[in-house]
């Protein structure tokens, strides 16, 4: 999620073509071996392939799953960064992947075209309902890191925008910049337009939020970004979190998707994560790898440690 944007326009442009290529570039081909659960050797609780978006978020995620259940005898094969979730899911839904932490509200949406469901709650039992056969959902944690627009504080004050609904009394032209997936989301350019009436151009910026969208906001090349809301960058760069009157965004709580392989013990151990992971938790976990630069794995050792989750 997080790289380094400098130039306009043009460097915008090249960082959509090299981020067709990102979801690869993480490791070659994270899929092409050990894709499938290998058979547990004798006094191995059993071998587990473990996924996480090409975010650095979800991969502390993925390695909070990965390390509490090495510590309780599973050989994991890890498979992170690979991807967004056009990419991974067809995976996930395959048995390539055996657990995978994802967010509700998101993946509702990718199997259901029109949920009604808002609440955090609604949105966990539509989830269970729509997951697909051979896939269980595990506990939801407190945490939540959900998509929101944001804008400069500057921008926001110059139009007075506390909501989403307010951007219809902008009276200058409007680009969002997002993944590229964004633009077909329903989060994206078309909800806003369907939900709230706004209509805004788009431009790919291929971090996830990240310091190419934060700079872009800041030079003024969009007025309108996609960011986490447990993104520490939000209160660094003191941007905007624009309200979502009408629910435009599903609650997005961390949850972790299950293959058929993943025993009742592995899902036990899961689910203990999950509950210690709270909001301000996530928050924290982000902010050591915005902040300090620390590998994730580091990162998720110390918090499961301190969780007393390695025992």
């Amino acid at each position: 999620m997080n790289i380094t944007r400098g130039r306009a326009a043009r460097t915008i442009a090249a960082i959509g073509a090299a981020g067709v290529l990102l979801a690869g570039c993480a490791s070659a081909d994270p899929l092409a071996e050990g894709g499938e659960t290998t058979p547990a050797s004798e006094g191995d609780a059993g071998t587990l392939v473990v996924g996480s978006q090409d975010y650095y978020s979800n991969e502390i995620i993925a390695e909070l799953y990965a390390q509490a259940l090495e510590a309780d005898g599973y050989t994991i094969d890890r498979q992170l960064r690979i991807g967004q979730r056009e990419v991974y899911m067809p995976e996930i839904e395959s048995g390539a992947i055996d657990l995978f932490p994802e967010y509700t509200g998101p993946l509702l949406q990718y199997w259901t075209e029109e949920p009604e469901a808002r609440t955090s709650d609604d949105v966990y039992a539509a989830l269970v309902e729509a997951a697909p056969e051979g896939l269980t959902i595990l506990d939801q944690a407190a945490a939540s890191d959900q998509d929101s627009y944001v804008v400069t504080r500057e921008f926001a004050e110059e139009h007075d925008l506390t909501t989403v609904a307010d951007l219809a009394n902008v009276d200058e032209p409007l680009t969002m910049g997002a993944n590229s997936e964004a633009e077909t989301r329903p989060n994206g350019p078309m909800g806003l337009a369907e939900v709230y009436g706004i209509e805004v151009d788009f431009t790919p910026i291929e971090d996830g939020g990240g310091p190419l969208t934060i700079q872009a906001l800041q030079d003024g090349d969009i007025q309108l970004a996609i960011v986490y809301t447990a993104d520490p960058t939000i209160a660094q760069n003191d941007l905007v979190v624009l309200e979502d009157p009408e629910g435009l965004f599903l609650a997005s709580n961390v949850v972790p998707i299950a293959s058929d392989s993943v025993d009742e013990d592995a899902r036990e151990t899961v689910n203990e994560v999950s509950a210690a992971l709270t909001a301000d938790a996530l928050i924290d976990l982000n902010r050591q790898s915005v902040e300090q630069q620390s590998p994730a794995a580091d990162i998720a050792q110390a918090w499961l440690e301190e969780q007393g989750l390695l025992d």
